[in-house]
């Protein structure tokens, strides 16, 4: 059976459109996840909604208990998990409101537990393709039916957070090749990966980062305020997106 984790939450505050839900508290080998697990359904497809920064965004992205995170929806049966994050522009063709869909990543965060393979056993994960090429196609095929403006193909810098990038720091990023910056997708990728679990983001730009001299600082306030305007975007594009996931046979599994 197909079920879906959705992990952020944004645009998702209102429940009433979850049919069936229930909460769900886990208790995990690391700990607590970020919050209670909301199970339940959309248009006939299983869901499940954690909120990767806790309900009232308490929890700093350093902080995020991620194994606990990935574990517990491993637990109550996720196949697959959409993840929902905010990124600042690394390059002037991603426009603020842009939607991206990244296919490879860079992890600079410095503190974060990396595995579940840290103990007893170790075990060397692929990595070459870290999302889901097959969730990827069905993200892409919505956000054309839905004639909303993304781009693909894109690699997508973890930085460690919660303070934003210098200005020189942001051109090193473009640099390396990155696309768009958070402070979210790695570990939680790496972490699904492992435990065999089909992994996509949905990523809204809401910023330039800190390398455009000629645009308004970063600051969460700007983000925000992008958030506002744009995130039903983000919304249209998962929720139509659900009916067209099912199990594959591919990298994700290996």
């Amino acid at each position: 059976m197909v079920k879906i984790g959705i992990i952020g939450g944004t645009g998702l505050e209102n429940m009433e459109i979850i049919e069936n839900s229930s909460d769900i508290s886990i208790k995990t080998p690391y700990g607590n996840p970020s919050s209670a697990l909301k199970e339940g359904s959309i248009n006939g497809e299983n869901i499940v909604v954690l909120n990767r920064h806790g309900k009232s965004h308490t929890i700093s992205p350093t902080n995020v208990n991620y194994r606990a995170n990935i574990w517990a929806l491993k637990e109550i049966g996720c196949t697959h998990i959409l993840a929902t994050t905010a990124v600042g522009s690394l390059r002037q063709e991603i426009k603020p409101g842009d939607i991206v869909f990244p296919n490879q990543f860079i992890d600079h965060s410095k503190k974060r537990d990396l595995t579940f393979f840290d103990k007893e056993e170790v075990v060397h994960t692929p990595m070459a393709e870290p999302f889901c090429p097959w969730i990827l196609e069905a993200l892409q095929s919505t956000s054309k039916e839905l004639d909303i403006t993304y781009h693909t193909n894109k690699t997508v810098i973890t930085i460690e957070g919660p303070r934003f990038s210098t200005k020189l720091e942001s051109q090193m990023f473009r640099l390396w090749k990155a696309d768009i910056i958070n402070m979210s997708t790695c570990p939680e990728v790496t972490l699904a990966r492992e435990q065999k679990i089909h992994y996509a983001a949905i990523a809204l730009s809401t910023d330039y980062d800190s390398w455009k001299e000629d645009q308004e600082p970063v600051s969460y306030e700007l983000i925000q305020k992008t958030l506002k305007k744009s995130s039903s975007k983000v919304t249209k594009i998962l929720l139509k997106t659900l009916a067209k996931i099912h199990k594959w046979e591919d990298v994700c599994l290996n």
